[in-house]
């Protein structure tokens, strides 16, 4: 790929015929208009012969982000270039970018050491949820001292009993958030379940998703938890803006948003956003709890993400706005293919190899 256009700003990159990079502008955003939604299965087999037609060809994966391109290894201390005039599209050029980048700084913007507090309390939601079969106890239990990191008396508490505690997410208990509300996203009725693009293969196919096949820790088969209990009820403006932040919330696993909940993290995104509009959370304050709860799900591709913002906008991760980085220009997969190429191309990351997947782990 020619380095002259190997450098281009993210939001103007897309595959010409030819193979080569173009400038059209936004395409990423148009390919999701007509892209088909396929769904992602269990069935490897059919997965891996599986592509979108088309111009893009991307695949869709099943990994928690890591699988598809592999972790990436930050060049510490490296200088930030420039971004070529003769590649930025829009008339107003790119802010000049700082000459170095401090990763140790940016790091704790991304995943700051006190966690993020989410405008919503867990309540009751423990409680619901194991009565509805959503987690065996005994076996969520079992994972967490399996793993060597049994559930901490706090953790027993949100499941067990009702707590007016705000949730906070950090490095900590980032995984056991993701659990935990994968199953509430996945047991709760909703009709962005019920009627959303995760039926659209009829209900007889809906236990074939990642996000549902994948969860082993329920008292009943992922099939019969699904939308099967009114955990979270909304009013029907609440659920208007539910739909508005899931429909606009993406995740660099797949190009998928989070109202096609096919994999752990869409669907756990799903009940922390249910959670959130039902305590009457605004969509601003969504969005932003959406920004860092993907930036602990995520950290690897949203440190570079935050990199990418500070080398080629200027922006700290602070000011970079909530609905633009999780929005489908950075964090579907095409968006965050796109913003690793400019990286790369800016000698600001090395690739190494990496995986993952959507299973239920500690």
């Amino acid at each position: 790929m020619p380095t002259r256009t190997a450098r281009l700003h993210p939001r103007h990159l897309a595959y010409s015929k030819t193979g080569e990079m173009a400038l059209v502008r936004p395409l990423v955003a148009a390919y999701h208009e007509g892209m088909d939604f396929r769904h992602r299965t269990f069935q490897w087999g059919r997965a891996a012969r599986r592509v979108i037609p088309a111009v893009f060809a991307f695949a869709l994966g099943l990994s928690s982000g890591y699988a598809l391109w592999g972790r990436a290894t930050l060049a510490s201390g490296v200088a930030v270039p420039s971004t070529p005039k003769a590649a930025v599209v829009d008339a107003t050029p790119a802010p000049a970018p700082a000459n170095r980048i401090d990763l140790a700084a940016l790091s704790q913007q991304v995943n700051p050491p006190g966690g993020y507090t989410l405008p919503a309390k867990f309540g009751d939601i423990g409680p619901k949820l194991l009565a509805a079969g959503g987690i065996d106890f005994d076996r969520f239990v079992q994972l967490y001292e399996q793993g060597g990191q049994p559930l901490t008396d706090e953790q027993i508490a949100i499941l067990k009993e009702s707590s007016a505690a705000s949730i906070v997410i950090d490095r900590e208990n980032a995984s056991f958030l993701l659990n935990v509300f994968w199953a509430v996203g996945l047991t709760n009725r909703n009709r962005i379940l019920t009627e959303g693009p995760m039926m659209q293969g009829g209900k007889d196919q809906v236990g074939n998703f990642a996000s549902t096949a994948g969860w082993t820790m329920g008292a009943r088969p992922p099939a019969e938890l699904y939308a099967s209990a009114s955990l979270i009820t909304l009013t029907s403006e609440q659920q208007l803006r539910l739909e508005e932040v899931a429909q606009s919330v993406y995740r660099p696993c797949c190009n998928n948003p989070t109202h096609f909940p096919d994999c752990n993290h869409g669907m756990a995104m799903l009940g922390l956003l249910e959670l959130m509009a039902s305590q009457g959370a605004s969509s601003d304050e969504m969005f932003e709890a959406a920004k860092f709860i993907n930036a602990f799900w995520y950290p690897q591709q949203t440190l570079e993400q935050a990199i990418y913002f500070e080398a080629a906008e200027g922006l700290d991760f602070s000011q970079v706005e909530p609905r633009t980085i999780v929005g489908v220009n950075y964090s579907s997969a095409s968006g965050y293919r796109a913003v690793r190429q400019w990286l790369a191309s800016s000698g600001l990351l090395k690739q190494s190899s990496g995986g993952g997947s959507c299973s239920v782990s500690p």
